[in-house]
């Protein structure tokens, strides 16, 4: 009778080990969906870049400066593309804030604004925005949940035994950086 109560709890604790370890298997999948999904947005707009760029190029010929400066810009992010969250926040962020500094120079030609090439791709780039901080935001909640896992009691146990570790979330540091590039059409 007694074996078969601790074969019992034995059982127990074996199911409701494989329970949390399961648990700990769909968060870092939902984590990595999510750095997909970043990353799915942040190459459309990588891609999108030159196009605008060339776009622009024939009318701001004097500020070849700002267009050189997103173009490396691009560059890094696109070079940082298989970095941890952290080096790749740090280089879209960069970018983001020369996308900002280029659509508020775009304003300032009446020309240019009523380009229907350039008002298609500040709409494009706008939306990719949009879906990068809808991006950011799933990944981070993945994020969240899979560390709150590996950290509480008595999950950690199960994530230590089989070296699940905590994800890094997808940061921007710069508070200007973080807002979304304002286009006025």
């Amino acid at each position: 009778m007694t074996s078969l109560i601790v074969l019992g709890i034995i059982a127990a604790i074996a199911l409701y080990a494989i329970s949390i370890y399961n648990r700990l298997v769909k968060n870092r999948q939902m984590v990595e969906e999510g750095w997909s999904g970043i990353d799915v947005q942040l190459k459309r707009r990588s891609n999108l870049i030159p196009n605008l760029v060339n776009a622009v190029k024939g009318y701001m010929k004097h500020e070849r400066e700002l267009l050189e400066t997103v173009t490396e810009l691009r560059a890094r992010a696109v070079s940082a593309e298989n970095s941890d969250p952290e080096t790749r926040a740090k280089a879209e962020g960069a970018l983001s804030g020369g996308l900002m500094k280029l659509n508020a120079v775009i304003e300032n030609y009446p020309d240019l604004k009523a380009n229907q090439n350039v008002m298609e791709l500040q709409d494009s780039l706008s939306e990719i925005e949009n879906e990068i901080q809808m991006s950011r935001r799933y990944y981070n909640g993945a994020v969240r949940n899979m560390n709150i896992l590996v950290e509480s009691f008595p999950s950690n146990l199960i994530a230590n035994f089989f070296k699940f570790i905590k994800a890094q979330y997808f940061e921007i540091e710069d508070a200007s950086e973080r807002a979304v590039p304002n286009v006025e059409l």
